[in-house]
Order: C-alpha cells, then sequence, then structure tokens
C-alpha cells in the first residue's frame, strides 16, 4: 500500500470482533495516532475508516495485531480513498447489512479486573453476582442476533442506570459498549424459591443458598448457560441423595472448587492442567485424583479421576466460604436429559431432585452446557465442546457448499458451514428422549439463523434408526451419508486442514458398517472423496444387541465360548464360577441362530469383554464405563503384553484377539493381578496398532496417521501409541478442537459434504 502525506483508508476487519471490547479498542487507537474517522459493527464483523497522516495509518495498522483478549482477528481488508475531512474520530450506530457473517464470541469467565471489584467492599459492584465488562462475561448465550448490540440480547429489558450509562460512553472505561454492563441498581438480580414455588424473602439470597449447602441441602442454581445441581462435595449423605434422585447410579459428578489450593489438595494438577483451569474458557478438567482426598465417596465411585472446575461467573464465587471449599456441580437435569435452562422448565424437570432454587431474572437464550477437557501431551483434548469455545468456528483450508451434518446418536452435535467456517454446536446429548431431540431441533433452527445459512445438502449418519438419520430424510435436501468411522477419521482431517490420502486408525463402541455389519475397530486409508478398509478386528458376535453393551458381560462369555467351546464351563475362573449358566445358554442359543446377535467388529466391545472378565465391571450404568474402570485399573509402570493374531482374507487384514483373550484366562488362573492384566491388555492393543500401522504404510506408502474414536479418550492407550509410534517416521494427528467421541462426528461429515 502506497501512503499519501494525508489519506483515509477503509478497513473492513472480519472475526470475532464484536462484544470483545474491538470499537473501544479502535477508539482509542485512533486517538493514539492523531487520527479522524469512524467505526462500527455490521453483519460481517467490523468497519473502519481512518484518516491522517500516511504514517500514523501504518502505525495503526500495525497496532490491530494487537487486539483485545477476548477478539480473534479473521481477515483485514484495507483499500485507500480519497481525504474525507473527518473532524474527530466517533462509533457509529451499527449497519445492517444483507448478509450475516459476524462472529459471536463465547461466553467467558470473570476477568481479574472485575473479581477485584467484586471483592472490594467500597465498589458500587461489591459481591454484585452479574458484574462484567468488555473482557469477560455472558456473550453466547444471551445473543439474540446480530451486530451484537445490546438491544439484540436479554439484557434489552434492563435499562441502564446513569452511572452505568457513563461507563458504557466513556471510551477510556472498561465497560465501553460493553452490551451486557449492569449494576445492583440497575440490573438482574436473584431470587430464592422453595420446591412448592414459593419464595423465600430474605435479603441475600446467594448467601442463604450458601447456608442451605452448609446444611446438606441441593440448590438447583441458575448459571450462564443453564442449570447447575449443587450439593457440598464433602457431604457423603448429601451427595448420595443427589445421585439417587438424579437417576446417575455410577457416573462421576463434576467438582467447582473454590480456588486452586483447594484443587492442588483434592487432585495432582499438572502446570498445563492449571493453565487449562484457570483459562478464561473454565472448562471441567480431569485430573487424578490424591489418594486419600477428604471428598465424599459417591462423587466418584470406582475412579482414580476427578472432573475439576474453578468458579467462572460473579454468582459462582458467593458460594463459597472458609468452610464451604468444594461443590458438586453437576449438569441440571435428570440423566440423558438435556441440560435446563428456563425457569419455568427447570422448577417442572427438577422439582424432584432439587430442594431449592436460586433463580435469576437474566434469561438464558440459548443453552450450553460445560465443557470437559483432558491434559494431553503439552494441549487438550475434549471430552465436550460447549460453554467457552462455542460458538467459535473451526476454519478449513478452503470453502466449499453450506453443509447441515447432523452428527451420531450418542453424544451428539450438529454442524453448519459457511464458506471456510465451521459451526460446530454445543453439546446436545444422547438422542434417545424428546427433550434431547427438541434440543437438537431448536439448536438447529437458531443456528441456522443466528448465522444465516442456507444449507444446500444435509449429511448423516448410515444408520437408518438413528434419529438424526430419520431427521435427514424430513428436511428436503440432497442428503449425503457418511459411514461412521469415515466421519471420526475426516474430523481429525478437517482440523488439521489435511486433504488426504492419510491412514486412519478409528477405534469406539458401534458404528454402522457399510456391509450391515457393526464396525469399530478400524484401519483405513482416507481421502476427501472416500476411504478404503485395510483391515479390522476380527467379527464376533454382539449378543441381545444393545443389551450387550449395557452387560460386557456377555462379551466376555461370547469371546470365552469361543476359544474354548464347550470346555468353557469347565474354566477354573471366577468368572465361569459366577457365570448364570442358565441364562448364557439361551443366549448361546440365540447368538448361534443369530437372533439379535449382529456381528461386530468393535474395539469398545473387547475392551468391555476384558473388563469384565477380569472382574472389573460386567454390567454398565453409563455409556463406556467397563472400559473406562478397566483403565482406570492399569497399572502404569507395567511392560508386559499379549500377542494378538493376524490373517488376511480378500486383501484385508484380520485381526485376532482370540490369543489375547486366551492369554488374559491363562493370567486369571495364575492369580495374576486385575492391574496388571489391564496394563498387558492396554499394551498389547497399543503395540498392535503400531503394528497395523506399519503394515498399511508398507502397502500405501503413506505415514500420516490419525487417530480418532471414543477408545482414544483412553489417554492410557494413546500415550503408549506415540511412544510406539513418534520415533518410527509417522506424523500422527489426533482431535483437538472437537472430542474423539462421537461429539467430533458432525464435524466430520460436513467436512465430507462440502467437498462432493
Amino acid at each position: 500500500m502506497i501512503f499519501m502525506a494525508r489519506i483515509r483508508v477503509h478497513i473492513r476487519i472480519e472475526g470475532v470482533v464484536q462484544g470483545v471490547g474491538f470499537r473501544p479498542f479502535i477508539y482509542n487507537l485512533a486517538q493514539k495516532h492523531g487520527l479522524t474517522g469512524w467505526v462500527r459493527n455490521d453483519e460481517k464483523g467490523v468497519q473502519i475508516e481512518v484518516e491522517g497522516e500516511g504514517d500514523e495509518i501504518q502505525g495503526f495498522l500495525s497496532d490491530l495485531n494487537s487486539p483485545p483478549p477476548l477478539a480473534r482477528i479473521e481477515k483485514i481488508s484495507p483499500r485507500d480513498l480519497p481525504p474525507a475531512g473527518y473532524k474527530g474520530f466517533e462509533i457509529r450506530e451499527s449497519e445492517r447489512g444483507p448478509e450475516k457473517a459476524a462472529l459471536i464470541p463465547p461466553d467467558i469467565a470473570i476477568c481479574g479486573d472485575c473479581l477485584r471489584e467484586f471483592s472490594d467492599q467500597e465498589d458500587r459492584r461489591f459481591h454484585y453476582p452479574f458484574i462484567n465488562c468488555t473482557n469477560c462475561g455472558p456473550r453466547f448465550t444471551i445473543i439474540k442476533d446480530v451486530p451484537y448490540d445490546r438491544e439484540k440480547t436479554t439484557m434489552a429489558v434492563f435499562q441502564m442506570c446513569p452511572a452505568c450509562a457513563r461507563e458504557y460512553r466513556d471510551p477510556g472505561n472498561r465497560r465501553f459498549h460493553a452490551e451486557p454492563n449492569a449494576c445492583p441498581d440497575c440490573g438482574p438480580g436473584l431470587r430464592l424459591f422453595d420446591p412448592a414455588g414459593q419464595e423465600i424473602p430474605v435479603p441475600d439470597p446467594a448467601g442463604e443458598a450458601r447456608k442451605l449447602l452448609k446444611e446438606g441441602a441441593i440448590v438447583a442454581v441458575k448459571g450462564m448457560g443453564g442449570f447447575h445441581l449443587a450439593v457440598s462435595a464433602r457431604n457423603e449423605e448429601a451427595v448420595s441423595r443427589l445421585r439417587s434422585r438424579k437417576y446417575r447410579e455410577d457416573k462421576p459428578f463434576a467438582l467447582m472448587a473454590r480456588d486452586l489450593a483447594v484443587i492442588r489438595e483434592l487432585c495432582e494438577p499438572d502446570q498445563e492442567a492449571e493453565k487449562l483451569l484457570e483459562s478464561r474458557e473454565a472448562p471441567i478438567v480431569i485430573l487424578p485424583g490424591k489418594t486419600g482426598a477428604r471428598i465424599a465417596p459417591s462423587v466418584a465411585p470406582f475412579q482414580n479421576n476427578l472432573g475439576m472446575m474453578l468458579p467462572y461467573t460473579p454468582l459462582h464465587h458467593l458460594l463459597f466460604d472458609r468452610e464451604l471449599d468444594c461443590l458438586v456441580m453437576t449438569s441440571g437435569n435428570v440423566s440423558d436429559e438435556p441440560i435446563a435452562y428456563r425457569d419455568k422448565e427447570a422448577r417442572k424437570r427438577l422439582a424432584g431432585i432439587a430442594d431449592y432454587f436460586l433463580f435469576h431474572n437474566r434469561e438464558i437464550h440459548t443453552r450450553c452446557d460445560d465443557s470437559v477437557i483432558k491434559p494431553f501431551r503439552g494441549g487438550a483434548a475434549f471430552l465436550r465442546r460447549a460453554r467457552g469455545y462455542v460458538p467459535t468456528p473451526i476454519r478449513f483450508v478452503s470453502g466449499g457448499k453450506s453443509v447441515l451434518a447432523l452428527g451420531a446418536e450418542l453424544k451428539n452435535t450438529f454442524c453448519l458451514t459457511k464458506g471456510n467456517q465451521a459451526f460446530v454446536s454445543h453439546h446436545i446429548g444422547d438422542l434417545e428422549n424428546f427433550e434431547t431431540l427438541q434440543a437438537f431441533k431448536e439448536g438447529i433452527e437458531h443456528f441456522q439463523r443466528f448465522f444465516e445459512i442456507a444449507p444446500e445438502l444435509v449429511a448423516c449418519d448410515l444408520h437408518p434408526d438413528y434419529l438424526s438419520t430419520r431427521h435427514a430424510r424430513e428436511i428436503n435436501l440432497p442428503r449425503v451419508g457418511v459411514q461412521h468411522h469415515y466421519a471420526h477419521a475426516l474430523s481429525v482431517m478437517a482440523e488439521h486442514g489435511l486433504s488426504g490420502p492419510v491412514l486412519a486408525v478409528t477405534m469406539d463402541g458401534t458404528g454402522y458398517g457399510d456391509d450391515g455389519t457393526i464396525w469399530g475397530g478400524e484401519f483405513l486409508e482416507v481421502f476427501l472423496q472416500g476411504y478404503r478398509r485395510l483391515a479390522h478386528i476380527r467379527y464376533i458376535h454382539l449378543p441381545g444387541g444393545e443389551q450387550g453393551i449395557k452387560e460386557p458381560w456377555r462379551m466376555a462369555a461370547v469371546y470365552l465360548d469361543r476359544i474354548a467351546g464347550e470346555k468353557m464351563a469347565g474354566l477354573d475362573i471366577p468368572f465361569v464360577r459366577n457365570l448364570d449358566l442358565e441364562k448364557w445358554s439361551v443366549l448361546k442359543a440365540a447368538v448361534k441362530r443369530g437372533i439379535n446377535s449382529p456381528p461386530c467388529s468393535s474395539a469398545g466391545r473387547l475392551f468391555d469383554a476384558v473388563s469384565a472378565l477380569i472382574g472389573v465391571r460386567g454390567t454398565v450404568r453409563y455409556e463406556g464405563q467397563a472400559a473406562i474402570e478397566l483403565e482406570q485399573a492399569a497399572r502404569p509402570d507395567e511392560p508386559g503384553e499379549y500377542l494378538f493374531g493376524f490373517g488376511e482374507v480378500k486383501g484385508i487384514l484380520i485381526i485376532d484377539p482370540d490369543p489375547v483373550i486366551q492369554a488374559v484366562v491363562e493370567e486369571i488362573r495364575k492369580g495374576t493381578d486385575k492391574s496388571v492384566i489391564s496394563a498387558r491388555f492396554h499394551n498389547s492393543v497399543a503395540r498392535m496398532i503400531a503394528r497395523v500401522a506399519g503394515w498399511m504404510r508398507e502397502r500405501t506408502g503413506h505415514s500420516s496417521l490419525a487417530l480418532s474414536g471414543g477408545v482414544f479418550q483412553n489417554h492410557f492407550l494413546l500415550n503408549r501409541v506415540f511412544e510406539l509410534l513418534e520415533g518410527s517416521g509417522f506424523t500422527i494427528y489426533i482431535n483437538r478442537q472437537v472430542p474423539a467421541n462421537d461429539g467430533g462426528i458432525s464435524l466430520g461429515q460436513a467436512y465430507y459434504a462440502m467437498h462432493q
């Protein structure tokens, strides 16, 4: 760009530049460089015109590379214009254009500046539960439309008092154009209710709720993106009562600690984990728990890990004091339903669970659950991507058709694409009931309207009975079916900008295969146009179909029957001695006749079988429980392994687990501790993956390897795979921006469909 002595430049900036203090940043930048002109929001982002000396404009453009903390600049487009003679610099009213392209920031944890004011008894916002500024607070969950202005949020009903209005209009103030700006005189407030819907008239509802929590009460707390069910994490009776009322028998509860010191008392966070905990996204972080930590046993039964987070709203900070330092803070729902986020809905759905309700009158427009993350090798891996990260788009290298991808059945997300941006939704949940299906449909409508996306085609799973697939058939658009494990691999490719060909190992519990069987232990050669199945785990029958997933002992019995046949009943191991032989004989007959016993190549079901076989978990109460507890049982320093068998059928490598099952039986007979057997089994699977990856590389010449699927949320296994492959010339890619589980499927489906 060539600058004259005095010029005018029009600048368009796209990215996350609304609701993050970007206009005041531009205003102050213009003042710094002595420039005149204006700035305003529009539906694509921010427009700026600056007029002044060429070197000052050059300095202004250079300073744009240091935006406010929450901003994310995607594109800067300047163009020269003749001078207009502007006399000053102003923030103009937002402009509504024909196309929405502005990106909205996610909800962000309370910042340090607001927390200091919140804790200052002399500050007018002392202990105000809705304190925020341009650098923190609600965004995604309160926005109804763009451009992001107060009247387009759920804060529109609160008229700012003179003091707040002055802050809002003052370019030198941290709350300059902070749309949720409020104070005790003009903003939202709290109210406490009993289960009958009667208000409890107290001057300090949060303080009263804190007192009730100390006494063992279960309190439904309306937060930023929905309701939490809170209870003291030190009180076993109270936690057990919550578990019973919520119908959540074993699945671990998330914990919120008063501060990092409490987390260090309970867990062993490393530097990376502490960085995640204290980040502006403030996710739940899965951490190794300390032996003997003073926590209610019912918080995380059969687990060595704890899911911890820090208070991320000012209201959360009000729930803690010196005595009450750790709370169970679990989603406000009955198990398997979406999180409640409307007051009336919460009263109805949580009435049988909560003893009290702590409401506020700031409406939540979009529900959004907490994100869950596991630290891994200097970074993080999502188990659930939601608050703090959604709706920030994932960017592809190039654009394509606008696609609506509907995801899978479990851990559902959907994805909408526009140009080279993929908007993966917040965590929806398991599409197994009416409430979750409604949340799924409402979410799609909201995202389409919010980002003004008109899909050209719809992508879905191949499974004909998934509710997401059925919904695809109801949409009047061309439909693309994407095989489940191919979509897992594509999700990794989409994140890392890969077009293929790459090798992929995709392992999970179940996915509908091209041949009508259940897949789950797949080794693929992957292209954007399709894939080739190079290897898979040997098929075995899944006895009872869905019931075989809920009762892992069935898988163990089928594997034992395959290796021992009629001699199975004589195996002198606890599993066989405790087996209901009458029930097994009926099941075995059904398997032999092919009744409700589909063949599967599932790695997840193999983990289930070993878990049941060695006495870790024979029946499950939540998805993946047997494999999770098997990982928890593994001894980290055990180097031993067992050997898989291998053979080829029609050019496809078949991986046979039977020798591993035989070895496990021998270990049980010898009295080997289950921690050793579990570790050796994990080592065996890792070694098998490395060997098959090497075989695939020899066959194809490719050395890029994608790992995805729910099995790879097992970091004991994933670490072993990395250790075996890193030094052998492979470039390994894993999911970092979406979960490796089925929460990432929609991204992979979209990536495929938009390139067809």
